[in-house]
């Protein structure tokens, strides 16, 4: 007798959750989405004919995909995409996944560009573009620059754009700031690396897929979180604001960066879960207008 969907989205249910740990629940849905993506149905379908036999040939189409997640990789990888922001975004093993945390930086970058008015904006490292493409598609008004160092990445972001009909995005290769010099913006944000290199966690669920390059910084984590803390002032107009995502103990060091940087109104936001994941500081505002040049103990305004 050929099994029906209900049958195989409750062998599939269990299957994950011993094999994954993961809760019933998510264990439920990841069946449910692999079941969608091998017979090309919505899960809505699938709930409304949870009776319905399956052909043989359906049946393997879902077993390969099971196959593949009980080995541990990444269901936004075995599907080709993730929703961030309430857009989908196409994601492949060469940019990381886009996650719920940080919509946060979303939230707060669009508090500072306005909806009615041009703005230069910035994203460091853009990956699959979802944090760019975001922006520039809820500010048609906003000029968006967006920038990573590797090709691949960019492809996926290019993408992304079409995908979303976006025009004020423009995409550059570059190592952070490289390829900037004499832009400035209004905004700078970032999703960088923030994980410790030696960090047991790199080797477990789905980070053991996503490229290491987006993922861990250095001893600490912070590599390139002071490198972005360090150069973006000579990227930012006065009144303008940085802020970027960090790991859940990271905030305090964060500030701290933004304050020896020579930022104003520094300050770190949470999560839904109450931890403080994005931090942020502004370029003051000078009476002069001088530009800011690096000293040893931070960051002062060249004189004339």
């Amino acid at each position: 007798m050929p099994n029906t969907l209900r049958h195989l989205t409750t062998q599939a249910t269990q299957a994950l959750s011993e094999a994954l740990a993961l809760d019933p629940r998510e264990s439920r849905i990841e069946a449910q989405s692999l079941l969608s993506h091998a017979l090309a149905q919505p899960r809505s379908w699938l709930i409304a004919h949870d009776t319905d036999p399956l052909s043989s040939e359906q049946e393997q189409r879902f077993n390969q995909l099971l196959t593949r997640r009980l080995q541990g990789e990444p269901v936004a990888y075995i599907l080709g995409n993730r929703e961030f922001y309430g857009l989908e975004f196409q994601v492949t093993p060469a940019v990381l996944i886009p996650r719920p945390d940080t919509e946060l930086l979303v939230e707060l970058a669009l508090k500072h560009i306005p909806d009615s008015a041009p703005c230069q904006v910035l994203d460091l490292g853009t990956g699959s573009g979802a944090v760019a493409v975001t922006l520039a598609h809820l500010r048609p008004m906003a000029e968006v620059v967006a920038v990573d160092a590797s090709k691949a990445a960019l492809e996926v972001a290019a993408e992304n754009a079409r995908r979303h009909g976006v025009k004020n995005l423009t995409l550059k290769e570059g190592d952070w700031f490289s390829g900037l010099e004499g832009e400035s913006f209004d905004v700078i944000v970032s999703n960088p690396p923030y994980i410790a290199q030696d960090d047991s966690h790199l080797q477990q669920g789905d980070l053991r897929f996503e490229p290491a390059s987006a993922l861990a910084s250095g001893p600490d984590g912070l590599d390139d979180i002071r490198r972005i803390v360090a150069d973006a002032p000579a990227h930012l107009k006065p009144g303008g604001w940085l802020l970027f995502e960090h790991g859940w103990d990271q905030a305090a060091r964060c500030r701290e960066l933004l304050r020896v940087a020579g930022f104003a109104q520094v300050g770190s936001a949470a999560d839904l879960a109450g931890i403080e994941r994005v931090s942020f500081g502004m370029e003051p505002i000078s009476a002069d207008f001088m530009p800011r040049v690096a000293t040893r103990k931070g960051w002062m305004r060249e004189g004339r």
